[in-house]
C-alpha cells in the first residue's frame, strides 16, 4: 500500500512538473513570437496565431512561427533522444551530441553539401543515415558481451572528434558559398528555417508516436538492474537496441532540420529528472524541456547581439559545456545528485 501511494505521488510530481515546463514554454513561445529587430504586442501575436488578421501578419506569421515550430519540434525531439538514449547507456553524460551521433549526421549532410548531392528536401534523409551510421559504429565497437555504459559514451567521443575532423575537412574542400552554409548550419540554427523543414520532421514525429508511446512502457524495464529485468522475463539486449534505435531516428531528424543543436538532448532529460525526482526519465517532461532549451536559446540568440543574430546553438554550447564538465567531474568524484 505503502508503495502504491509513493508511486502516485511521483506520477503526481511528474504530472505538476510537465504542467510547469508547458507553462514556461509558452511564455519562450510568446516571447519567441514577440520580440526581435521589431516588437509586436501580444494580443497583435496571438491574433495572427488563431488565424485572425492582424498588421504584424507579416512578421509573425510569415517570418516567427516558422521559426518557432521548427524550434518546438526539434527540441522535443531532442529532449526525448536524450532521454533514451541515456536510459540504455544508463549514464547522463551519454547523448546524441556527445556519442557522435548528431556528428554523424552531420559528416553526411555537409558531405552532401560539398559535393552537390544534397537539395534542402534530400538533406534530412542524409542527416538520418549518418545518424544511424555512427550510432551502428559505436554500438558495435562498444559491445564486448553486453553494453558497458563506461565504454559506450568512450567510444562515442573517440567517434565524435572523427566525425568532427571530417566535417571540418569537407567544409574546407567546398566553394566559399556552400562552406558559409554549412558552417551555419553546423552550429543549429533557426534562422531562416521554415514550413518546409518543419513538414518532414512533424510528420517523422507523427509515424514513431507509437514507437514513443512504446519506449515510455519500455523505460520502466531497462532501468532495473540486469538480473531483475531477466527473471521478469525482458529480453534486455533487444529492448535496449530499440530504444536507442528510437532515439537516434529521433535526433537524426532533428538534426537534419536545424542542423546539430548541441547540448539539448544532454541538459533536457536531466532537467526532467531532477525536477521529477525519479530513476526512469520522463519522456513527455524531457520534451517540454528539451523545447523550452531550444525556443528560449533562439529568443536569447536573436536579441543578444542584435541587430546581428546568433545561431541557437551556440547559446545552448555555452549552457551546455560547463554543465558538462560539472558531469564529468561529479562521476569521477563519485558524486551523486
Amino acid at each position: 500500500m505503502r508503495w502504491g501511494r509513493g508511486s502516485f505521488l511521483l506520477h503526481r510530481r511528474a504530472g505538476v512538473v510537465a504542467l510547469v515546463l508547458a507553462l514556461a514554454l509558452a511564455g519562450a513561445a510568446l516571447a519567441s513570437l514577440c520580440l526581435g529587430e521589431s516588437t509586436v504586442a501580444a494580443d497583435q501575436a496571438l491574433r495572427v496565431v488563431f488565424g485572425q488578421s492582424s498588421s504584424d501578419e507579416f512578421v509573425v506569421g510569415t517570418l516567427r512561427l516558422p521559426r518557432l515550430t521548427v524550434g518546438l519540434l526539434v527540441g522535443a525531439a531532442l529532449g526525448i533522444a536524450g532521454a533514451l538514449i541515456q536510459t540504455v547507456a544508463r549514464n547522463p553524460l551519454a547523448s546524441p551530441d556527445i556519442i557522435g551521433v548528431t556528428h554523424g549526421a552531420s559528416a553526411l549532410t555537409v558531405g552532401a553539401l560539398t559535393y552537390g548531392v544534397g537539395s534542402a528536401l534530400v538533406l534530412p534523409y542524409w542527416s538520418i543515415a549518418g545518424g544511424l551510421l555512427a550510432a551502428a559504429l559505436v554500438y558495435l565497437f562498444a559491445w564486448r558481451g553486453g553494453l558497458h555504459a563506461a565504454r559506450f559514451v568512450l567510444i562515442g567521443i573517440g567517434f565524435a572528434v572523427a566525425l568532427r575532423s571530417i566535417t571540418q575537412l569537407f567544409v574546407t574542400k567546398a566553394d566559399f558559398r556552400v562552406a558559409q552554409q554549412a558552417t551555419v548550419w553546423m552550429t543549429g540554427s533557426l534562422n531562416g528555417r521554415g514550413y518546409d523543414e518543419a513538414r518532414p520532421l512533424a510528420w517523422a514525429l507523427l509515424i514513431l508516436l507509437p514507437a514513443v508511446l512504446w519506449a515510455a512502457r519500455a523505460q520502466r524495464t531497462v532501468v532495473l538492474d540486469d538480473d531483475t529485468a531477466t527473471a521478469l522475463g525482458v529480453r534486455l539486449s533487444r529492448v535496449r537496441l530499440g530504444l536507442a534505435t528510437l532515439g537516434v531516428l529521433l535526433a537524426a531528424v532533428a538534426t537534419g532540420a536545424a542542423g546539430p543543436v548541441d547540448f539539448v538532448a544532454l541538459l533536457a532529460p536531466q532537467i526532467a529528472r531532477r525536477l521529477t525526482g525519479t530513476a526512469q526519465i520522463p519522456l513527455l517532461c524531457s520534451a517540454l524541456a528539451g523545447a523550452f532549451i531550444t525556443v528560449a536559446a533562439d529568443v536569447v540568440a536573436r536579441l543578444l547581439f542584435s541587430p546581428t543574430e546568433l545561431p541557437a546553438g551556440v547559446v545552448t554550447a555555452a549552457i551546455g559545456a560547463p554543465y558538462l564538465l560539472w558531469l564529468i567531474v561529479n562521476n569521477r568524484t563519485g558524486g551523486r545528485r
